[in-house]
C-alpha cells in the first residue's frame, strides 16, 4: 500500500491509538489530535510510538467544539480518520444534548468544514457504530431476517433514550449530508460492534473496557443477565479503517462485528482459563423472570429487560470481509488478550 500523510482525530483513544500504531507500522506520516498536550498519562502510548517511529508522528491539540480547531493538523493530509467522539457510560449522562449530541454533531461539522477547506484531502473515514444502525436490540427483530444490515439507520433512539446511539446516528447522517454536498472528497463509515481487545493506554475511556472491567473484577460474580453482544477485536477495527482509506473501491458503510453474538456468560467462560482469580467470574445466568423482579434494584427497568435481554441476532459482516479483507480472529483469542492487557494496566496503576 502507498504511504500517505493522514490525520487521526482523538488519537489517544482505544481505537485511535491502535489505528495510529498500524498506520505508523505501514509507513504513513501521521498527524494525531488530542484534547490536551499536557496530559502525559494519556499521551504516553503516543509518545512511545513517536520515539519508535522518529519523524512519522506529529501531535496536535484540538477541540471538537471549536471551529477551525482541526485545520492546522489537517494541512497537507490525504486522508482524515475522524475517530474522536464523546462517550460516557449511561449512568453518567445527565444532559444528553450537551454531553453527547452537541459535541458529536458540532465535532463532525467542524472536522468536515476543515476537510472542505483542505484541498489535499481525498477521503474521510468516519468511525461510527452499530448503534447508528439500531437503537435497542429489539429493533433488529424488525429487520429482514432479523439480521443486522448496513442498509438500516437507527430511528428509535432520542436525546433522552439511548443518547450515545442517538449522537452517533445524528453525527453519521450529518457527515453523509456534508459529503454529498460536494464532489472533491468521498467518505466511508466504519460501524463496529462492541470493541474488545488489548488497550494501549491505561487511561482509556472506552465503554467496552469499563464493561469488561466489571466482569473481570468480580462485580458480577453472583450472575449475569441473558445479555449478548456483537463483538469485534480492536485490531480488526483499526485494520478496517486503513483498508477503507487505501482501497479505492471501498464505499458506504461497513459493519465490523462477528457474525454471531457472544453472551456475557460466554465472555466469562472464555476468560476463566487464564483469570488469576476465576472465582470472581459469574458461573450462572440470572433467569429472565427473576431479573424482571430484581432488575430495578440494579437500575435495569422493565423496558431494558424487554428490549435487550434474551434477544440474539446475526450481523451481516460480508462486506467487511469481501471488500475490506477483514479476517475476524476467534473471540476467545480477543478476550484472552483483553484480560492480559487489563491485568497489565491494573498493575501499572
Amino acid at each position: 500500500m502507498v504511504s500517505q500523510k493522514v490525520l487521526v482525530t482523538g488519537g489517544s483513544g482505544f481505537i485511535a491509538s491502535h489505528l495510529v500504531k498500524q498506520l505508523l507500522e505501514g509507513g504513513d506520516e501521521v498527524h494525531a489530535t488530542v484534547r490536551s498536550l499536557k496530559n502525559e498519562k494519556k499521551l504516553k502510548p503516543l509518545l512511545e510510538m513517536s520515539e519508535a517511529f522518529p519523524g512519522q508522528l506529529h501531535l496536535f491539540e484540538a477541540d471538537l467544539l471549536v471551529p477551525g480547531s482541526f485545520s492546522a493538523s489537517m494541512d497537507g493530509c490525504d486522508v482524515v480518520y475522524h475517530v474522536a467522539s464523546p462517550f460516557l457510560m449511561p449512568e453518567k449522562i445527565k444532559d444528553g444534548y450537551n454531553q453527547m449530541l452537541r459535541p458529536a454533531l458540532e465535532g463532525v461539522r467542524n472536522v468536515l468544514a476543515s476537510v472542505n477547506e483542505t484541498p489535499t484531502v481525498k477521503r474521510v473515514v468516519l468511525t461510527s457504530t452499530v448503534g447508528a444502525i439500531f437503537g435497542d436490540y429489539i429493533d433488529v427483530l424488525d429487520m429482514d431476517g432479523c439480521v443486522l444490515s448496513e442498509k438500516y439507520f437507527n430511528t428509535t433512539s432520542t436525546v433522552d433514550h439511548n443518547p450515545y446511539h442517538y449522537s452517533k446516528v445524528a453525527a453519521e447522517k450529518e457527515a453523509w449530508k456534508i459529503c454529498e454536498a460536494q464532489d472533491r472528497w468521498d467518505m466511508v463509515a466504519i460501524n463496529p460492534g462492541l470493541v474488545l481487545g488489548p488497550t494501549l493506554s491505561s487511561s482509556s475511556d472506552s465503554g467496552s473496557l469499563f464493561l469488561l472491567d466489571e466482569l473481570m473484577n468480580g462485580t458480577f460474580f453472583y450472575g449475569v443477565p441473558d445479555l449478548s453482544f456483537t463483538t469485534v477485536d480492536v485490531r480488526e477495527v483499526a485494520y478496517a479503517h486503513i483498508a477503507a482509506a487505501k482501497r479505492q473501491s471501498a464505499a458506504g458503510r461497513y459493519i465490523l462485528a462477528e457474525k454471531e453474538m457472544t453472551s456475557f456468560l460466554g465472555f466469562a467462560k472464555l476468560i476463566k482459563p487464564v483469570h488469576k482469580k476465576p472465582y470472581l467470574l459469574p458461573r450462572w445466568q440470572i433467569p429472565n423472570w427473576f431479573l424482571r423482579l430484581i432488575g430495578p434494584l440494579f437500575g435495569l427497568d422493565k423496558d431494558f429487560v424487554r428490549e435487550y435481554v434474551g434477544i440474539r441476532f446475526t450481523s451481516d459482516n460480508r462486506r467487511s470481509i469481501e471488500e475490506l479483507g477483514v479476517q475476524y480472529r476467534p473471540i476467545g483469542e480477543t478476550l484472552v488478550d483483553h484480560y492480559r492487557s487489563w491485568v497489565a494496566s491494573q498493575e501499572a496503576r
